[in-house]
This record gives C-alpha cells, sequence and structure tokens, in this order.
C-alpha cells in the first residue's frame, strides 16, 4: 500500500468517531488531555506492522535509571511498511482533523521524527514518570501532542508495557491506558503532562509506532521552556532525589547551551 492509502484508512476511521473523541479529550483536558481509538487500521495491516517491527538488536537501546527501552528513527534500515504508517500520521487531513478534536489551531507534524519514529519495550523495559521536552530540536515550536499507536497481537493487561497518564501528579495514582494492539492513544504534552510505561512482565515486546506534532503555541499559559524531567514512582524517594539532580543539572547546561551541548542523535537522518 501507499503511503496516501494508509492515511485515508486512518482518517476515515478517526472522523467516524470525531464527536466522541472530541468529548474525550475535554473530558481530560484539565489533568492530561487524551483519547484513544481501537481498531485503527485494518486488522491484517496491523499484523503486517508487527511482523516486521525490526528485533530489538537492530534498535537504539536506553538504558539508564530514568527508562529501560529501544527505539530507532533511522526509518529506511526497517521494512518500508513501517515508514509509510508512520508518515501516513502526519498526513495535512489527519494532522488538521486531530488538531479540530484538541482544538489547537496552528499544528505540524515532524518530518525529522525528533524522538519519535518506533519503541520497544521488551521483558523488565520500563519508562518512568517523566515530562517531554517542551520543544522541537530548535526550540522554535511547542511539543503539544504524542501519537502512540500499538502493534503487538494479544497484547494484554498482566504484560505490562502499558502508558500511565498522571492527571494528578507523579505523587498519585495513575490512569492506565493498555497498549492494546491496533490501538491509536493521542495525549497532550504540557507542563504537567506526567506519563510513564509500567514494567513489562513478560518474554515478549511491545511494539510501538510514534509522531509527535508541534504547534507555534504553547498548550497552557503556565508552559515554560524545560528539559525532559523524570521522577521516581510514588514512595520511591532515593530515585526522585537522583532524578531531580539530574534535571536540574540538564537544565542549567540548556540556559548555558541553548539547544544542548550536543544534537540529539534521535532524529531521522534521510538521504539525499
Amino acid at each position: 500500500m501507499k503511503t496516501e492509502e494508509i492515511s485515508n484508512l486512518i482518517y476515515a476511521k478517526i472522523l467516524s468517531v470525531k464527536d466522541e473523541l472530541s468529548k474525550n479529550y475535554i473530558a481530560s483536558k484539565e489533568g492530561v488531555g487524551y483519547f484513544y481509538i481501537d481498531n485503527l487500521l485494518p486488522e491484517d495491516l496491523a499484523r503486517q506492522c508487527f511482523s516486521v517491527f525490526p528485533d530489538k538488536l537492530e534498535m537504539r537501546c536506553l538504558n539508564s535509571i530514568r527508562e529501560y527501552k529501544y527505539v530507532s528513527a533511522q526509518m529506511n534500515k526497517h521494512n518500508p511498511l513501517l515508514e509509510k504508517v508512520l508518515y501516513a500520521f502526519q498526513d495535512e487531513k489527519i494532522i488538521k482533523l486531530i488538531g479540530d478534536i484538541c482544538n489547537i489551531k496552528s499544528l505540524y507534524a515532524d518530518e525529522s521524527l525528533y524522538a519519535g519514529g518506533l519503541s520497544l519495550m521488551a521483558k523488565d523495559n520500563f519508562l518512568h514518570p517523566h515530562l517531554d521536552n517542551s520543544h522541537d530540536a530548535e526550540r522554535e515550536r511547542w511539543r503539544v501532542l504524542n501519537l502512540l499507536y500499538y502493534v503487538t497481537p494479544e497484547w494484554n493487561e498482566d504484560n505490562g508495557g502499558h502508558l500511565e497518564l498522571w492527571p494528578n501528579g507523579p505523587k498519585n495514582e495513575p490512569t492506565i491506558i493498555g497498549s492494546k494492539f491496533n490501538r491509536l492513544v493521542v495525549m497532550a504534552t504540557h507542563d504537567t503532562s506526567w506519563h510513564s510505561v509500567n514494567k513489562v512482565t513478560v518474554d515478549s515486546s511491545r511494539c510501538c509506532i510514534s509522531n509527535y506534532y508541534f504547534s507555534d503555541n504553547a498548550l497552557k499559559p503556565t508552559d515554560k521552556f524545560h528539559v525532559t524531567k523524570y521522577r521516581g514512582r510514588p514512595k520511591d524517594t532515593f530515585t526522585n532525589i537522583v532524578l531531580d539532580c539530574d534535571a536540574s543539572l540538564r537544565m542549567l547546561l540548556r540556559k548555558v547551551f541553548k539547544k544542548g551541548v550536543r544534537k540529539n542523535p534521535h532524529i531521522y537522518k534521510k538521504d539525499n
């Protein structure tokens, strides 16, 4: 299939439940605005995405006190279907439709896949509660939406690896959104949109195709520039102390080096 054909399928599915999705987003907007839609693509196509997903050994491993997962943005190293599906979400009509659902006027996809692309979480992988970096790589636009499309069949609740939203902050209880096969989750990113992924408990891979959307304007008047900020889970005092120091140090460096000490390697370096 061509990218345009896939984007037409996505658009039609989202449009068919637009009003319901808008109500869900508005109802959750005071905490972490979000909505999700199941059975996004035809099942055969979604299963194809999983069948050609790269092995974790073909991806970059991020392993620290903050997170443990595998990522890749270099899409030309992987099966072409994955790149087609990923960029289908960057079709202008889908961007506008999601913007209408979330009432965001200026909205842009990110062709460079800055922090987007593919992610895989295997046994014992996790992602601590965090706030995403507030801007794009050049600090010109605000990061406002995160799109997560899950493609692992038969991924159930006991497997872990599920998205957690913390609408009342990471000291309270999270809202868990399962990483269900063929499910698209769209969530807001701003200065209180704490989110995480709980630990994978099975010897299998939770696979995800992700995009970020950016805007000329922040979602909230309180939003200010910040680096990605992590903290521990409730009652994990030691991890909180370490991660607070880590975030403070990285913010200090960004005050001196406005665009970072080095280029973030997680972008799509396309062939000329």
